[in-house]
């Protein structure tokens, strides 16, 4: 930088230079590369300087008039406008015709860069204000926030004071800072990156590209470093999630920015020395790392070794541990067994990653830790913010990540651990221990009455099930024996029965197996059958004796949610018959077991295809507009056409299931709600489903209605038009989301680009084209514009149906699936998986 500031000294005071104080350019006005704008205060300059290394390429950008001549933002950062003659050919001007201010060379004809201001200004006026934003405004609108365009919205490697970086959830916009690809002479687009995350609980990651190198403390209601007195604040609102910090007194210049190297850095002015002082810097030392010490591990830079398991775990690889590399973790020494489970209470904690949690913000800590104790996948819990002696709730369902240790500040995080791991100072012992105590003897209670009552349904059932044959009846239903299973079963309660609007659930068609017939179905659940993982359990092949494949659900013992998951499908599936929905032959539960039992489908799941280099030219157009159809119609079946209406809630490509035949069947019904005849939508603090598939209301609301699906069947077609995963917002320019893609190319008239290349010229354009305006009006931001299913079905079937003109898609929240790094991929796939709470700090 020190180069470049030489550089640019020479250039302003030895070049022929016409100085102008004005801070602003009117739309009648230019500036020329030997003119500036200068903010009223004379802080900050606008200008143009040249390349350090190539005198003829010329940048735009804004720097200190007096502390350096530092730059701290770039217009034109990977396109410099080329003067080779040096004949003053180069300007900046406001383009009449939109409005937009324009770096031109009037010997091209296209603006070598413009800015992107929707509305058109009849009067607009560039502005340079002290604060260093460059703003375009209406001339007669005074200067406050109410700008068409600003600098600050498009930072480069500067945080200046009251800039912000984050999510403008109204645009969809991501404003973060990337590096100069060399600090000292190339501004262009450097490896560097510092991004908030705006998921569970928010916190910055500063990368090399897509791999993490370092995590910010989470936000915890005061500031995310604790080294100093800067006034730093955090903002999230329905419109977004932003980080800033401001300097009260103006007298002080302070910056933050990113080296080409990767360091991140506060920087203040010390006029005594005339230099920039580094305040704070990071990374500084091995626990700013990103996972140094890898899951349950604890950093503590002033320990040697500097990693540490948790009490209750120990080093999952010894040797390397031994070495001192401790990015492999630790694991437990005890499993848990969640009714004696304890809690670890650690102080002086960075807390672990967030991108992945539970946030409650009306939770005090005795109900978070009761809400913990009571969810087996619970593996921590903490307070959000640190004011007023704690506040908020946020819990952990996945592996403790990145933690450090600190002398001071940081804080107090309760971990799960087996309870003969600690001793009795050793967890937490909170005043509401006899509440919780008789909250337990409610529920057993509760659950004694519950199983009496169903022995006695259970006697009263008249339907007899004769042993199992290995065939179907012509209802489709498998027989089974009733001696081996009459008391294993656990039926719907009566709310169950309420809120399936039935009076008789003897009447309920569905085989009710034994364990020891579904563990010689799949060779005692062998790894050489197991079809696949999700959040709640495995899924395996099986095959009952002289009987058709099965494939088999085996739910996860430790998952408190996967009881609901359970009972939700088997309550919903066995009433629904649809030919593109899978069908439930049976469950089973016994021997702490819980099982589903479906039909196999031989295709497996459709993204096994869609998204496999080597199986995706197996789907030609007919079969991928075949698969389009079948979901749209067992959609319609859900929301209009069963004697129930279903809300899926988590319509995605993997819950798609292909028969033999490639035929499509939707699965996975544990998160579906069921609705009122009346009810068109409802509201949720349990926000379940996956990133990339959720619309925005539900996401940021928690609002879900049949709409909601309508928008993740969108993302669906489009997907299997183009064979690309919807990224959602996590994207950069160059590879933008699968919807805003979309949505591009449909306003430019290429909407065809979008189609995936395995499928070559065997396409029909009229039915490409039709099918990707479909998917845009799915996944229109607003619900009401969405059209319903039985449209959809309608314009799917119609070559002529007239399809009103889609407006601005929404973009949904989504962790960066671009991400290189394994472990923080592994990291993403969990958060899908565990249908994660995504929850902003104040969305409801």
């Amino acid at each position: 930088m020190q180069v470049l500031c030489f550089f640019l000294f020479c250039f302003m005071f030895m070049a022929p230079h016409t100085f102008s104080a004005r801070d602003t350019l009117t739309a009648t006005q230019t500036l020329a590369t030997n003119q500036t704008l200068q903010s009223s205060n004379a802080v900050f300059i606008l200008g143009f300087f040249p390349s350090s290394t190539n005198p003829t390429s010329y940048y735009l950008g804004i720097w200190y008039k007096d502390l350096g001549q530092t730059v701290v933002w770039v217009a034109n950062r990977d396109n410099p406008v080329i003067d080779n003659n040096s004949t003053g050919l180069i300007s900046l001007k406001i383009n009449s015709e939109n409005g937009n201010i324009a770096l031109v060379n009037s010997s091209v004809g296209n603006p070598v860069w413009s800015s992107t201001n929707q509305t058109k200004a009849s009067n607009p006026v560039l502005q340079l204000l002290d604060t260093g934003n460059l703003v375009l405004r209406e001339e007669a609108s005074p200067a406050n926030n109410n700008y068409l365009w600003q600098s600050f919205d498009y930072p480069t490697d500067t945080l200046l004071p009251d800039m912000k970086v984050g999510w403008n959830l109204d645009k969809g916009t991501d404003n973060h800072l990337t590096s100069w690809r060399d600090t000292d002479q190339d501004p262009s687009t450097g490896d560097y990156t510092l991004k908030v995350d705006a998921q569970g609980l928010p916190q910055g990651f500063l990368r090399k590209n897509q791999s993490i190198i370092y995590r910010s403390n989470p936000w915890n209601g005061e500031k995310f470093n604790y080294t100093d007195s800067v006034v730093f604040s955090f903002s999230v609102d329905q419109h977004g999630v932003y980080y800033s910090f401001h300097i009260g007194n103006g007298s002080i210049f302070s910056r933050i920015t990113i080296t080409s190297d990767g360091v991140l850095q506060r920087l203040s002015w010390e006029p005594s020395t005339q230099t920039w002082n580094s305040f704070w810097v990071v990374p500084k030392d091995p626990c700013d790392v990103y996972r140094t010490c890898g899951p349950y591990g604890i950093c503590d830079a002033n320990a040697a070794p500097v990693c540490k398991c948790v009490r209750g775990f120990r080093p999952k690889n010894q040797q390397a541990w031994n070495f001192r590399n401790g990015t492999d973790g630790c694991v437990r020494n005890t499993n848990l067994d969640c009714r004696s489970d304890k809690f670890l209470h650690m102080q002086n904690l960075k807390l672990p990653e967030t991108s992945c949690v539970f946030v409650n913000m009306s939770m005090d800590l005795v109900e978070c830790e009761d809400f913990c104790r009571r969810n087996c996948s619970c593996t921590a819990y903490a307070n959000i913010e640190v004011n007023n002696n704690g506040t908020g709730c946020v819990m952990w369902i996945d592996e403790l990540l990145d933690m450090r240790q600190n002398s001071a500040g940081g804080q107090d995080l309760y971990i799960r651990i087996a309870a003969s791991d600690v001793d009795d100072s050793g967890y937490v012992v909170s005043s509401h221990k006899k509440k919780n105590s008789a909250k337990i003897a409610g529920i057993t209670i509760s659950a004694v009455v519950v199983i009496l009552g169903l022995s006695f349904i259970l006697f009263r059932k008249r339907k007899l099930l004769s042993r199992f044959n290995g065939v179907t009846d012509r209802r489709g239903s498998l027989q089974g024996n009733r001696d081996s299973i009459m008391n294993k079963v656990v039926l719907p309660t009566n709310r169950d029965r309420e809120s399936l609007g039935e009076s008789n659930m003897d009447e309920i068609d569905l085989l009710l197996f034994d364990f020891n017939t579904i563990t010689l179905a799949t060779n005692n659940f062998s790894e050489q059958n197991k079809l696949g993982e999700g959040g709640f359990g495995i899924v395996y092949r099986g095959k009952l004796m002289e009987g058709p494949e099965i494939a088999v659900k085996r739910l996860s013992k430790n998952s408190a949610q996967g009881i609901e998951e359970f009972k939700n499908e088997v309550k919903l599936i066995v009433k629904l018959q649809h030919r593109n929905l899978v069908r439930l032959f049976g469950c089973c539960i016994e021997m702490d077991e819980k099982l589903l039992v479906y039909e196999y489908m031989e295709n497996i799941s459709l993204d096994s295809f869609l998204f496999d280099k080597t199986r995706k030219h197996l789907l030609d157009w007919n079969r991928r507009f075949n698969i389009i159809c079948g979901i749209a119609r067992g959609l319609l079946y859900l929301h209009h056409d069963s004697r129930l209406k279903i809300i899926h809630r988590d319509l995605k490509v993997s819950n798609i299931l292909l028969d033999s035949e490639m035929n499509p069947k939707i699965s996975d019904f544990g998160t579906a709600r069921i609705f009122g005849t009346n009810q068109t939508e409802a509201n949720t603090l349990r926000v379940v489903g996956t990133y990339g598939y959720m619309s925005p209301e539900y996401a940021i609301d928690g609002n879900f209605s049949v709409k909601s699906d309508v928008f993740s069947f969108g993302v669906l077609v489009l997907e299997i038009i183009s064979g690309k995963k919807n990224r959602g917002f996590y994207s950069s320019e160059e590879d933008m989301n699968l919807l805003r893609n979309a949505w591009r190319l449909w306003r430019e008239g290429s909407a065809l680009e979008l189609i995936d290349a395995s499928i070559g010229d065997s396409y029909s354009v009229s039915e490409v084209l039709r099918c990707i305006h479909i998917g845009l009006l799915c996944v229109q931001e607003r619900a009401d514009d969405r059209p319903t299913m039985s449209l959809v079905v309608s314009m799917l079937n119609s070559e002529v149906a007239l399809m009103a003109q889609p407006k601005n898609p929404g973009f949904s929240l989504g962790r960066n699936p671009l991400e290189t790094n394994t472990s923080s991929s592994k990291r993403e796939e969990s958060c899908s998986m565990n249908q994660v709470t995504v929850t902003l700090l104040d969305a409801r």
